[in-house]
């Protein structure tokens, strides 16, 4: 009887101390992480949880590896998720939530902002100076670039939708692409589909022309309609579009900031001042108002348009009217 009375006491002993130890371990994982501000930790491609709570006791913010690995060993499931790529570790976290986040897809990530009007070349420049990503296009030609998207065929201007792409560390320039293409012949696709019956285009490609002309002529929204009426207008009646964006765009690398008379005579195959019709491919990334204005453009009588300086523009019917306010908001100032 004494027999089993000590038996009995060392096992309530081993059950208090293991209670005890078990507790001490939870309450190491529920601690906050020693951190005074927010921190950027990265979990390399490939690293197993061992070398990544080793790198995180080196860095100082953890203060021990072994509530880690008793927790790899009780709940492997816990630990086994880790993702690679750039983590925020906040103050006041626990090691708990720490080893969760780790293994979430919440992962820091950057901004990509194309902005509406840009063009290509311009994009490009940006896009190569972007922080964080895996930078595969800043040797290739614009030609490979659209290779390597799987439209080897197409011209890559206006192709790109223009807005804020989120990409996160290990992400190359190519999927920041393909989203942005994507999503301008996704946007396309949609606008062309409610476009009106009259329009004088064949196409959602001409649409797409249309509106680059349309986003380079104006920046305020409200004339956009207005813009693709004078063009469709003008189209219509067999009248040369005559839109100075197009002789810019044609010039390439000659443009110096002005247009001459030279200029507007110079045979390019973009320059509307020679060519009839609508240039050969947009000559920027139009946003989705100047895609919806092409499609719908403003009913009226105006032909002609002319900047009046605070970004805004004159219309006119007719010529005549026209040169007055050339006159008035051009040669005058």
């Amino acid at each position: 009887m004494r027999v089993v009375k000590v038996f009995i006491g060392i096992a309530v002993l081993a059950c208090v101390v293991l209670l005890g130890a078990y507790q001490y371990w939870q309450s190491r994982l529920a601690a906050p992480l020693a951190l005074d501000e927010t921190t950027i930790y990265e979990v390399p491609r490939g690293a197993g949880f061992t070398r990544v709570i080793g790198e995180l006791e080196e860095r100082g913010i953890i203060d021990a590896t072994w509530p880690y690995r008793v927790l790899a060993q009780l709940s492997p499931d816990k630990v086994n998720g880790l993702r690679s790529g750039e983590f925020e570790l906040d103050p006041g976290m626990s090691g708990n939530q720490m080893v969760a986040r780790l293994s979430s897809d919440n992962v820091v990530s950057y901004r990509f902002t194309i902005p509406e009007g840009w063009t290509f070349a311009q994009m490009r420049r940006q896009l190569d100076a972007a922080a964080k990503l895996e930078h595969r296009t800043r040797d290739m030609s614009d030609e490979e670039i659209m290779t390597a998207l799987g439209h080897e065929d197409e011209y890559p201007e206006g192709r790109f939708f223009p807005d804020t792409y989120r990409y996160h560390k290990g992400m190359t320039d190519l999927e920041v692409l393909r989203r942005a293409y994507e999503r301008m012949a996704t946007t396309l696709e949609d606008v062309w589909a409610q476009r009106r019956d009259d329009l004088p285009i064949d196409s959602a490609y001409d649409a797409l022309i249309l509106a680059s002309l349309i986003e380079r002529e104006t920046g305020v929204p409200e004339e956009r309609r207005q813009i693709a009426g004078v063009f469709t207008r003008r189209l219509e009646r067999g009248m040369r579009l005559q839109t100075d964006p197009t002789v810019i765009y044609g010039m390439g690398e000659d443009y110096d900031g002005n247009i001459t008379r030279a200029d507007l005579r110079r045979e390019t195959p973009y320059n509307t001042y020679v060519i009839d019709g609508l240039p050969p491919t947009p000559i920027a990334m139009p946003g989705v108002g100047s895609l919806q204005a092409a499609v719908d453009p403003a009913p009226g009588d105006a032909l002609y348009f002319v900047a009046q300086g605070d970004g805004s523009h004159h219309f006119s019917s007719t010529l005549a009217e026209h040169n007055a306010a050339v006159r008035r908001y051009i040669l005058n100032r």
